[in-house]
């Protein structure tokens, strides 16, 4: 109209707020074909005005779906299985040594030909393996009514070749002699050398050596058995129960053949005792109760 200032005309497009940016661009192009080069820069701009910044696909995409996706996750690492435990070894075949032990034993007659027989004896392992430099047998009354054995010989025992000097002897000693027992006794052990670092004696050790105990049983003839720790205890009564359950209570010790049965009392080794002084009371009181049945008159037979 004249005398009214008239818009430009808009681009024969269609509304662009209503189709993709994709599809207006292509609309766009194609119109600004026939058109200068200015007016399709200055339609860009105005897009851009209008916050398009970037194109979109032609399918609409579900952003928030796609975000539900766990991401992926680092592979683990699979632990290596462990390794199977090697098989345990059989227990050695010691019934040749035992054989020769009780044929050696039976031909003592004496103490003193006992403690030959075993320094002469090759058929325990101890002996050749580099802790023992001699036989450690036995030392007190040979007549005692009391035996007291322990587990095995120490680094005192093998230099001097008597059981329980050292530390934990002298303790034994001092305990024996307050229970009134120091002169009624003979003392000695499961095994007649120095297990290597004092470790306790293995029950194949203390098997082939044990013709040697009973026939020092034999030869002594006591009323009681002391049996000093938990190694002695189990061999001499064939029992897997530890110290702690056995002391305090009187068992029968059996000899291999049956032919010799005698009272033992198990105790606390006073090695242990060294270690924990609180528990000298226990050990005392089995001194106690064994100095006092063996004080019990003998009953008389029928």
């Amino acid at each position: 109209m004249t005398g009214r200032h008239s818009e430009p005309a808009r681009p024969p497009t269609q509304v662009w707020w209503l189709t993709s940016p994709r599809a207006a661009a292509k609309t766009a192009l194609v119109t600004a074909a026939g058109s200068s080069s200015a007016s399709a820069e200055s339609l860009l701009a105005f897009w851009a005005d209008g916050g398009v910044d970037a194109m979109l696909l032609e399918e609409p995409v579900d952003r928030i779906a796609a975000g539900r996706i766990a991401p992926p996750q680092p592979a683990r690492k699979v632990a290596a299985a462990p390794a199977a435990a090697p098989p345990r070894a059989a227990p050695p075949d010691v019934s040749h040594a035992v054989a020769q032990a009780q044929a050696l034993a039976a031909a003592a007659d004496s103490l003193e030909a006992l403690a030959v027989a075993i320094a002469g004896f090759d058929g325990c392992p101890l002996k050749f393996e580099g802790a023992a430099s001699q036989a450690v047998v036995c030392r007190g009354d040979p007549a005692a009514p009391l035996m007291v054995i322990g587990e095995g010989p120490g680094q005192d025992e093998d230099r001097q070749g008597k059981p329980f000097v050292g530390r934990a002897g002298q303790l034994l000693d001092k305990m024996l002699g307050a229970a009134g027992l120091a002169d009624r006794v003979l003392i000695t052990n499961t095994v007649f050398w120095r297990p290597p670092g004092n470790r306790t004696p293995t029950p194949a050790e203390q098997a082939v050596c044990a013709p040697f105990l009973e026939r020092a049983i034999a030869l002594v003839r006591p009323k009681l058995l002391l049996l000093v720790g938990g190694a002695s205890a189990k061999a001499m009564l064939k029992k897997d129960e530890g110290i702690l359950s056995l002391r305090g209570r009187w068992h029968e010790w059996r000899s291999a053949d049956g032919a010799i049965e005698l009272p033992a009392l198990p105790t606390l080794h006073p090695a242990f005792l060294l270690r924990q002084p609180a528990a000298k009371k226990r050990a005392w009181a089995d001194l106690l109760t064994l100095a006092e049945r063996l004080d019990r008159p003998d009953r008389p037979n029928p």
